[in-house]
Parts: C-alpha cells; structure tokens; sequence
C-alpha cells in the first residue's frame, strides 16, 4: 500500500512557501544570520536560522510556532484543493518544544499567555475547526513519526485524510542547554565537513496533507509523491550519543517495508545535523547499506542535508526533508550540502552533493531523521508519475 501526498505547505529562514524553500537550497543561499531571538551576551553561539518576522527588531514575540504551523497547514489544504475545514480530518503535529518560547516570554518578560495556547489544538480549532488533533515529541524525529502514524490511521480505516505537520520556535533554555554541553562553537551547520562544531538551531514549521484515495479515483488531483513506508524505532542507546545498530535497524526496516533494496534508491535527504558523532555515526552507516554498485545508475544514490542552510528545525525536520525531495522529483534537481569542502572519514565513498545543486532524474528517496534518546525513523517515498 502507498499513501499519496496531495499538498505541501512549509515555512523556513529561507522562505515562506516549499517552492521559495527548494529554490533557495538550490541556489545555496543560507538562513544563517546573527541570533534575533534574545541577548547574546550569555552565550558563546551568535548565530541561528531564524524565521525573520517578528514586528520589531530586537523584540521577540510569544506563539510563533503556533503562527507558522496555521500558515504551513492552510498552504497544505490549498495546495491539495480541500476546504480549510478539519472537523473529521486528523492533525498529527510533531514538536521537539512546543510553545516553550511563548512560557519563557511569560516567565521572563510577563508577555501574555493563555495555558489553552500552549497546546497546538487550539489554534487549530479555531482556524480549522479541528477536533481530532494529536502532538507527537519525538525530538527530531517526531514528524516522521507523526507520517508513520498518519499511514497507520489511512491503513486501519481510520481516515482518509490526515494532515501531518511539524513545528518549533528558537527557545531560549533550549538555545542555552545546547550552547552549553557542545564543545565548539559552531559558526554555521556544516554537515559532514571536517570543519564541524556542532549545532545550530533552526526554525519554521511545514505540514503536508496525506490521503487514500489514488489519483485515478480523483481525476485532476494533483500527487506530489508517495509515501511507501516509514519505519520507526527507539534503541534507547544514550540519550544524545546516536547508536549504529539503531539507525542500521530503522533504514533496514523501512527498506523490508517499502519492497526495496538500498540498490532501488536514487537520493538519500540526510539528518545531517552537523555534530561530529552524528556525522559520523549517519554517514558510517550509509556507506555499509550502500556500497558500491548501488543507488543512482550504479554510482551509489545522491545525498543531501538541508540543514546546511535552514539550521536544525527540529521536530519538523524530517518532514521537511520530505518535501524537498518530492520537490526534487518534480523539478529533477538535488540541492547541494552547503559549506562542505572535506567531508569526513566515513562519508568518503558516499555521493554527497556539493557546490552546486544536481541536475538528476529522481524516482525513489529515503528521509533520515534521529533524534535524542535514540529516537530514529527513516521514510521511503516514490515519485508520482
């Protein structure tokens, strides 16, 4: 069975619609700019991938995450011509820290807040009249885990329809914690150059609609791509270190249940977060799935991290990854991983995309998200053609 992704709605640094993103990853221009959010002075990290919108400079402003994920969602449902009513259409939100933002506004500055504002649901009832609305933490990789349970409700007979989203603000006690117990001070996110510090913090919010029905049943609907599998686990190894056997695991079984084989792989959009052991870790493991021969025309899949130039943007992160590479598959371009002149030991035999985007013909992609505690998922999905 495969679920068809029939709208796309995404909000990032690098832009407001998952066009403008895709085209600024393809162009190579980057999010990064000196932190907005809140005084630095107490911190060795200067810079973030802020979504650039509060109304004064300077000035930071509760309910943000809330803000982008109505926008993402109402872009989704326009993109795949539904009503913007929810009222029987599940919302599946997967966050790394919710409103944590808009509680640190309150507490520190008396910024108003209502508890009922701290849960996604309701501002999603309010816009959409939504009644059926769930918030996965996953870390990082609670959107995917969010799609897997969204293709589990359409299997079961649940729904027909689910939207599936991802959001999160920069949070100051977030910011902190992490500027904190890494040992460098990154000046960007470079994944898998020699040159990486560590992470960087990113923000936006992106929400794709996901249906049953096949497009010939709906004649004119447009399918963006489809969702062959998603597989999930939790190996609970450490809870920052990433472990091997884990994410080995999680790409295995979702290869068992899509029907593939690492060799029907074209492109590999990777967690790519920029930290040394995840690096590592992620590109260790690709480069035994796919050896030689496999992926795309022989030469192993093409691969890509998008963080390089949209930051870490937590819980949707996966997501939109996704999107991306449904992008890709239309448009027959990768974006490239920006800032990577060196890549690291483990990933020396694997396809990365560098300097520039790459004209390539895509036809089946693997999503990477892996987050604290051991939390991975990896999701497969096909071209619509």
């Amino acid at each position: 069975m495969t679920w068809d992704i029939t709208g796309m709605g995404a909000v990032a640094s690098i832009g407001t619609t998952p066009q403008e993103i895709f085209d600024s990853l393809c162009a190579g221009r980057s999010g990064l700019a000196g932190l907005r959010a809140f005084d630095t002075t107490k911190y060795r990290a200067k810079q973030a991938y802020e979504v650039d919108d509060r109304a004064r400079p300077g000035t930071d402003e509760p309910g943000r995450a809330t803000r982008w994920l109505q926008r993402a969602v109402a872009q989704s449902l326009t993109d795949a011509g539904l009503p913007h009513d929810l009222g029987d259409v599940p919302v599946l939100v997967g966050t790394t820290l919710q409103e944590q933002r808009s509680a640190e506004l309150w507490w520190r500055a008396g910024a108003p807040l209502a508890p009922s504002s701290l849960h996604f649901g309701t501002a999603l009832r309010e816009a959409f009249g939504a009644t059926r609305t769930y918030t996965f933490a996953n870390a990082c990789a609670a959107s995917l885990y969010a799609l897997a349970m969204a293709t589990d409700l359409i299997e079961a007979g649940a729904a027909d329809t689910v939207v599936v989203a991802g959001t999160d603000a920069i949070g100051e006690s977030a910011f902190g914690t992490l500027d904190r117990v890494q040992n460098d001070v990154p000046d960007a996110l470079r994944p898998f150059d020699r040159s990486h510090k560590g992470m960087l913090m990113g923000e936006g919010a992106v929400a794709v609609v996901v249906q049953r029905v096949p497009a010939a049943e709906s004649p004119g609907r447009r399918v963006h791509a489809r969702v062959r599998a998603v597989g999930i686990n939790c190996d609970a190894h450490h809870p920052t270190a990433p472990d091997p056997e884990g994410i080995t695991r999680v790409v295995r079984d979702a290869h068992r249940r899509a029907g593939v084989s690492p060799e029907d792989i074209d492109l590999v959009m990777l967690h790519g977060s920029g930290t040394p052991k995840n690096d590592s870790t992620e590109a260790g493991v690709l480069s035994q799935i796919f050896g030689p021969g496999t992926g795309h025309r022989g030469g192993g899949p093409l691969m890509t991290a998008v963080k390089s130039m949209t930051g870490h943007t937590l819980g949707g992160s996966g997501l939109l990854s996704l999107v991306v590479a449904a992008l890709a598959f239309r448009q027959g371009a990768v974006p490239p991983v920006l800032g990577l002149a060196d890549p690291v030991e483990e990933a020396a035999g694997l396809r990365l995309v560098r300097e520039t985007a790459a004209a390539a013909d895509i036809g089946l992609a693997q999503i990477d998200a892996f987050g604290f505690g051991g939390i991975n998922a990896a999701a497969i999905v096909e071209a619509a053609r």
